[in-house]
């Protein structure tokens, strides 16, 4: 199956975008041209003649950059244990992102330590980011850590991967920090979180120019649990708008769609091109446990969006047009951030002029990976070479 990037609900903008890039109404003076994904091509259409080239766009703009990903900079303490009591014993629901405060953070890291703990940089933008890097993407990160130990190695593995970061330093808030105890039983994880200095950043500052040299900018529903960081999203997503580049959004957990439903909608219908979510997450966000009617109501809106299904695959709609992509089965180790990887996958093939069936194949097979591992990155460049390679099979 054939996918072209044309966006719905869009109009042909001044200021010479490039070839087919068609946006939703938001600068004045431009005339609504209305899309209907399911029709027929319009022979008049000069996309139509560009469609057999089986991409999911026509044309990205030529950029320093091809992700720049905007999120909440934390590090992970990772813990493998049977964790059903300990959890069920201090209320804690499992398979899920809770927010703590530092002092519940610590008391319960401290219960932990016995069992092992292994620290890695983390976070759902963060992860997607470093994944990009390590397949070779030319990808960046902005978020706020703590000028402390941990910011710094927070710095040090974005650098690892990308080669580069655009974080923002904090003086007075500590770096934020995200303990994911993962069972020994199925690797599902949950996770209890204490933000800092990830949720303290004052604006975007040097990011909004690292999105104006990208052709992706990509964020996560994270950001939106409260101010300042729900704005900084916002603001970015806007710059992507003014500069002409898909914006991608992960919903990122149910507990998120729960506490910003209303303002996470109205984003995604202003600003967002690409949306990724799992089965509870579209649940949580259409209203409806009718998954095929979840994933269209979000269709409805967004030029693409991604459902992940686990150890079922995943299913694609782009412009209407739908693909089911399988899995890679792996003896499952740790979950912690397969979504995460798949973004990766999918968005490197997006951003590298591939189509729908190609990049999804992509993200299954990174997604793999990293469950068959502890921790939410694969940092193994020449692996994620050979996934590369191994997709075009799918293509």
């Amino acid at each position: 199956m054939h996918f072209t990037f044309v966006r719905r609900r869009a109009v042909v903008v001044a200021c010479n975008p490039p070839v087919g890039y068609l946006r939703r109404p938001r600068i004045a003076g431009c005339m609504p041209v209305r899309l209907c994904a399911k029709a027929e091509p319009d022979v008049a259409d000069p996309l139509h003649l560009l469609r057999p080239e089986a991409r999911m766009y026509e044309r990205l703009p030529d950029r320093k950059y091809d992700v720049a990903g905007l999120g909440n900079a934390l590090v992970d303490a990772l813990v493998l244990m049977d964790e059903g009591d300990f959890l069920a014993e201090r209320g804690i629901t499992r398979g899920q992102m809770t927010p703590v405060d530092d002092q519940k953070w610590g008391a319960i890291h401290g219960e932990l330590k016995h069992h092992g703990v292994e620290i890695q940089s983390g976070g759902s933008c963060g992860n997607t980011i470093a994944g990009l890097g390590f397949l070779g993407a030319q990808a960046i990160y902005a978020g706020q850590v703590g000028d402390d130990k941990l910011g710094h190695l927070f710095a040090d593995r974005m650098i690892e991967a990308c080669g580069q970061h655009a974080l923002s330093w904090s003086r007075k808030v500590a770096t934020g920090k995200c303990l994911s105890i993962v069972s020994t039983i199925d690797a599902e994880r949950t996770m209890l979180t204490d933000l800092g200095a990830a949720v303290t950043m004052d604006g975007l500052g040097s990011f909004d120019e690292v999105i104006r040299n990208s052709r992706l900018v990509h964020i996560t529903g994270y950001l939106l649990l409260g101010e300042p960081m729900a704005s900084r999203a916002e603001e970015a997503m806007a710059v992507g708008v003014q500069e002409q580049i898909p914006v991608s959004l992960d919903v990122a957990d149910p507990f998120v769609v729960n506490m910003v439903k209303e303002r996470m909608w109205g984003l995604i219908e202003e600003f967002v091109d690409i949306v990724f979510m799992n089965e509870e997450e579209a649940k949580a966000l259409t209203g409806t446990d009718d998954l095929d009617a979840a994933i269209e109501a979000v269709a409805d809106v967004v030029d693409t969006v991604v459902m992940k299904l686990g150890s079922r695959g995943s299913v694609v709609i782009h412009r209407g047009e739908r693909i089911e992509a399988g899995v890679f089965p792996v003896e499952a180790v740790d979950t912690t951030g397969a979504g995460d990887a798949y973004a990766a996958g999918f968005l490197y093939g997006y951003v590298h002029g591939w189509g729908a069936r190609r990049s999804a194949d992509l993200g299954a097979r990174i997604a793999s990976m990293t469950v068959g591992q502890l921790g939410a990155v694969v940092r193994d460049a020449g692996r994620m070479q050979a996934a590369i390679e191994a997709s075009a099979t799918s293509a």
